[in-house]
């Protein structure tokens, strides 16, 4: 093994042992190693990016819902952000997204699938999650820390006299693409999950509807029948959300409800 590859795995030990957390919600360790005051100014510039591209929403019973429904979620989950919310008019884009520091923005073609209050309250808590739940600051170290990972096997496979050029390209190749489906697109399913399961318990101590939440991807499913199956996708299948959400609400709304 090179000095290189020493390194490298020093550097990932050293990391791996100092920067670990738990999700508040769901007893889970993490793995963040970016300081929370660079996310919050990193989120702070994306929003101020992601947000200028498109007309802010005022004024509206849309408008005036997504501040009402938003500052609910955001009180729910107990965490003191500067939290902002802006409703972008974009009505051929059925999302939103939090960003870390509490930057929240919904795109006005969501709002025909969340249909109501209740429905905004589920996208609303889930997104709210990912960003109470560092979830961007995880994704961040997740790529450091698999980039030091792919370093080392290079740096392995430069002093590996057995193997040709190409046959170590394949290799790096092959690795990289395993990344992606066996360690990446999990390591993304399973934040979406953890969001669907914190964002329905915040929607629940903010009053709404916990049953509107497993409706909503029902909706979701319908109104987009053409995805990719799920082993290739960032997030789970709907239908399987939905059956999820339905099974978690008895158990949460017990549990808030102590």
């Amino acid at each position: 093994m090179t000095s290189r590859t020493h390194r490298v795995l020093a550097v990932l030990t050293v990391l791996a042992l100092t920067s670990c957390n738990l999700v508040k919600e769901t007893g889970r360790s993490q793995l963040a190693l970016v300081p929370e005051g660079m996310m919050a100014s990193l989120g702070l510039n994306s929003y101020t990016e992601a947000t200028s591209q498109y007309r802010e929403i005022t004024g509206t019973r849309d408008a005036e819902m997504v501040q009402r429904v938003g500052r609910r979620i955001a009180k729910a989950s107990g965490r003191d952000y500067d939290w902002e919310f802006k409703l972008l008019d974009a009505p051929d884009t059925a999302n939103a997204f939090a960003l870390p520091g509490g930057k929240v923005a919904v795109y006005s073609g969501i709002l025909p699938i969340t249909q109501n209050e209740d429905g905004l309250a589920a996208v609303l808590g889930h997104e709210i999650a990912h960003a109470t739940s560092h979830h961007g600051n995880e994704r961040m170290t997740h790529g450091i820390v698999q980039q030091l990972g792919l370093a080392t096997v290079q740096a392995a496979l430069e002093g590996w006299s057995g193997a040709d050029d190409q046959t170590k390209g394949e290799i790096m190749g092959a690795l990289g693409l395993g990344a992606q489906y066996g360690i990446a697109l999990p390591f993304s399913r399973k934040h979406e999950s953890e969001a669907d399961e914190i964002g329905l318990r915040f929607l629940i101590r903010a009053g709404y509807d916990p049953n509107e939440a497993p409706k909503l991807w029902e909706r979701m499913a319908k109104a987009f029948p053409d995805r990719p199956p799920e082993f290739q996708s960032t997030h789970p299948d709907p239908l399987a959300r939905a059956q999820r959400l339905r099974e978690l609400i008895p158990r949460i709304v017990a549990e808030e409800s102590k």
